[in-house]
């Protein structure tokens, strides 16, 4: 059975030759950098058994590995590299349109194993968990790219290790930054912040009016997400707070509706903010755009169309 853990595996020996790649170069810092976060790939599940086995040791040790990662960011020991205007141009001129093969190769790939791997079995065992299909289908998905991109571009198979470890080292830190606010969503819910926001919201509006409602749950994914950088993350919070107490039980509304339509407007909030680095911080790196919030700065509009768009939608068809 393909399990979610290989797919980390694969990206712990990836992280591991970066590092290796970078001692070879002596860039001490940076290969320190993605040694320490290769290592919670490749034993994140031993240092987990570890201590469940109450052995609070290797649990420390990746709390020490935290701050380590925190402190080489910080320090500005981590030169990052990028490729010159040439070498884009170049490029772009031998390649043309070829060049988004890659790139589209990751969802169109990710959408047909989502479909297709559930249903299949080798030997009466399934080929892939259910509930791991779309992380699973995404990791293959990525290799799949990595081969079309090996084969649009002529390039030896060592050029794409050696591709992936510049642009790596081009995003440093900000690589991380997705992963981490991921987590945020879960780590909220389970300190009771939901609780908390549906305590304030009860105060601050008249949880009588649906639409007062609606409204606060509207702008709360929307700065939610603004904060933790994540529509992911803000989603939980916001539903145990207003949507399922408020809107669903209290005021009858379509459970599906609202999620979809809510996530759709967390993402409003994310279009606005620097904590959505992959979305707007890292762009402009690999554009090298002189104004780093020039993303932002492109697509505000944007957003706050989008937000009147969904508290209309949501207001019509949530509550029929």
């Amino acid at each position: 059975m393909l399990k979610l853990e290989y797919v980390y595996w694969l990206m712990g020996a990836w992280l591991a030759l970066c590092a290796i790649y970078n001692l070879r170069e002596r860039r001490w810092s940076m290969a320190a950098f993605w040694a320490v976060v290769g290592g919670a790939f490749l034993f994140g599940d031993a240092i987990k058994a570890a201590s469940a086995a109450h052995s609070r040791w290797p649990a420390q040790l990746m709390g020490i590995g935290v701050i380590a990662l925190g402190l080489l960011a910080a320090s500005g020991t981590m030169q990052k590299q990028g490729s010159t205007e040439s070498e884009r141009r170049d490029a772009a001129e031998r390649l043309g349109n070829k060049l988004f093969l890659p790139a589209l190769t990751i969802p169109f790939a990710t959408i047909a194993l989502v479909l297709v791997l559930p249903h299949l079995s080798l030997g009466g065992v399934a080929l892939v968990d259910p509930t791991q299909a779309t992380l699973v289908s995404l990791g293959l998905a990525c290799v799949l790219a990595a081969i079309v991109a090996v084969y649009t571009t002529r390039a030896p198979a060592s050029q794409a290790f050696a591709e992936g470890r510049r642009l790596l080292d081009t995003l440093g830190c900000v690589a991380l930054l997705p992963m981490v606010l991921a987590t945020l969503g879960g780590v909220f819910a389970a300190t009771g912040v939901g609780d908390a926001v549906a305590s304030i919201v009860g105060m601050l509006i008249p949880i009588d009016s649906r639409i007062a409602c609606l409204v606060a749950f509207a702008l709360g994914m929307v700065l939610f997400t603004m904060i933790m950088g994540n529509a992911f993350a803000a989603f939980p919070v916001m539903m145990a707070g207003i949507g399922l107490p408020l809107l669903v039980h209290k005021h009858g509304a379509a459970p599906a509706v609202l999620g979809s339509l809510g996530m759709l407007t967390g993402y409003c909030g994310t279009l606005l903010t620097p904590m959505a680095a992959n979305f707007n911080i890292v762009p402009a790196v690999l554009l090298e755009l002189r104004d780093q919030y020039g993303v932002i700065r492109a697509q505000w509009p944007t957003a706050l169309a989008l937000l009147v768009v969904n508290v209309i939608l949501m207001a019509v068809l949530i509550f029929r």
